[in-house]
């Protein structure tokens, strides 16, 4: 009986002897990894880390960036953005303008440079997936877009690419 699984006691008809098997999770053997399947094995196609199917590295430079890192490089460009609006705007408050100024400050740096200001902060990087350098800006301008009605950047694949970063096929990586 496996160690930490709940059993199912089966009776036997006429008097046998009862026996206790495991009871499987809801998943069943279908999920690599269950106690059915054992562990995951390589040749058979399953996913071992983000990034893998892309023939990216596990960990360190040039792995696929987590979640958080991201989530904070979102949030502080959005802080900066609001302040540059503001600071344009002042003494009123920016209102609409600062979506404007977090587009320009997501556009320009992520086709130029592969990086918004928040991305540079945290050590993080836009890559094309077809190898060359520049993101360039109908990228750019396709992936802020969908970026800013945020469900496309929160669907991801197992390689950790949204919706945003597929449709435009680039993958946010470690850059340090």
């Amino acid at each position: 009986m496996l160690t930490g699984w709940p059993a199912n006691v089966i009776t036997l008809p006429f008097g046998g002897r009862p026996r206790v098997e495991p009871v499987t999770r809801w998943t069943g053997s279908w999920l690599p990894g269950s106690p059915e399947q054992g562990s995951p094995d390589p040749s058979d196609g399953a996913v071992r880390y983000a990034g893998e199917r892309l023939g990216l590295p596990a960990e360190g430079v040039g792995s696929v960036a987590g979640f958080g890192r991201r989530a904070l490089a979102f949030v502080l460009d959005l802080l900066l953005s609001s302040l540059v609006a503001g600071a344009f705007t002042a003494p009123e408050l920016p209102r609409n303008w600062s979506v404007l100024a977090w587009a320009l400050l997501t556009v320009v740096p992520t086709a130029a440079f592969g990086m918004t200001p928040g991305m540079t902060l945290f050590g993080l990087r836009v890559a094309r997936l077809d190898g060359k350098a520049f993101v360039g800006v109908p990228r750019a301008v396709v992936r802020t877009v969908l970026l800013f009605l945020v469900v496309p950047a929160v669907v991801t694949n197992t390689d950790r690419q949204g919706l945003h970063d597929r449709a435009v096929d680039v993958v946010v990586l470690r850059s340090r």
